[in-house]
């Protein structure tokens, strides 16, 4: 089995300072293939919180910049590149550490979960029928596949649009491709989690956006705006940006549109740690430096080395 590990925790725990360092003690025998749904974007640098240029010429890094901003992003790709990334840190000897907080694309890289496919089209119907009569579709949905009814809240439009959208467009039932992100497997890779007091993470939020802003995130975020094929949907959910553009686009006062970011930003940091602290798989460390000897043990690093 190719030796990796996967960094977790919420925005702002130092993740990506850990692995970075990690990384590049071992002289290039670990390569770090990050796991963020926005920091594929590329323009996108500042609050996707990517490695500035001189990092990247010290670690090989996977996955950052893969993608143009107007250009969706989906699970199943970021799958694919994933596995890619993998195979190659594999047939040169290397090893993987996996850092980032997007919680579902982790479990689909880590747990190799059967991704559902997309149809556009058949989306587009149903929601325009959720509009209309959502409980008529979770009936539809029940009588289609009553185990993912049963899985989900009837007036969660989106979660019910997506299972009939897979049941209409594959033919299968959407149940079929899993057990649900409910169920946790096996250990495949081994999960380090770096715990932070919240109080801690919302003044390293705070201090981490005034620094952006300071390196020019607005202008970032125009220049993103001003581009003639525009952001896609999934690019303009990204933190940060999100509420800049309504700045950049709607004019609203900077100062209001800051604090909306650091409120989604301190949001995100909570749902990302309850979605890992539900993963009994998750081995958590209050220290950095232990949780780097893990790391480092793990993979056959320095660590490895003094032990």
């Amino acid at each position: 089995m190719s030796r990796a590990v996967a960094l977790v925790g919420a925005t702002a725990s130092g993740k990506s300072r850990l692995a970075h360092a990690v990384a590049r003690a071992a002289a290039g025998e670990v390569e770090v293939v990050s796991v963020d749904a926005m920091a594929v974007y590329r323009g996108m640098d500042l609050a996707t919180a990517k490695p500035p240029a001189g990092e990247r010429d010290e670690v090989r890094y996977h996955l950052l910049d893969v993608l143009d901003p107007e250009e969706e992003c989906s699970v199943a790709l970021f799958q694919r590149w994933a596995r890619a990334a993998a195979a190659g840190i594999a047939a040169r000897g290397h090893a993987a550490l996996y850092v980032g907080g997007t919680g579902l694309y982790h479990r689909a890289v880590l747990d190799d979960l059967e991704i559902p496919g997309v149809y556009p089209e058949v989306r587009a119907r149903l929601e325009r029928e959720a509009a209309r009569d959502l409980a008529a579709l979770y009936a539809e949905l029940g009588r289609a596949d009553p185990v993912a009814a049963a899985r989900l809240e009837p007036t969660n439009a989106r979660r019910v649009v997506r299972a009939l959208e897979v049941v209409r467009g594959s033919g299968r039932p959407f149940s079929s491709f899993g057990e649900g992100l409910a169920t946790y497997g096996p250990v495949r890779v081994t999960q380090v989690g770096l715990r932070v007091e919240l109080a801690e993470i919302d003044r390293r939020l705070e201090a981490r956006f005034t620094a952006w802003l300071e390196a020019g995130l607005v202008e970032e975020v125009a220049r993103l705006a001003a581009s003639p094929r525009g952001l896609s949907r999934t690019a303009r959910q990204a933190v940060g940006y999100r509420e800049l553009l309504a700045h950049v686009e709607g004019g609203e006062p900077l100062e209001a549109c800051v604090e909306r970011a650091l409120r989604a930003s301190r949001r995100l940091a909570r749902r990302q740690l309850a979605w890992f602290a539900r993963d009994p798989r998750v081995e958590w460390f209050d220290d950095p430096e232990l949780a780097r000897e893990r790391v480092e043990a793990v993979l056959g690093g320095p660590a490895a080395v003094r032990d």
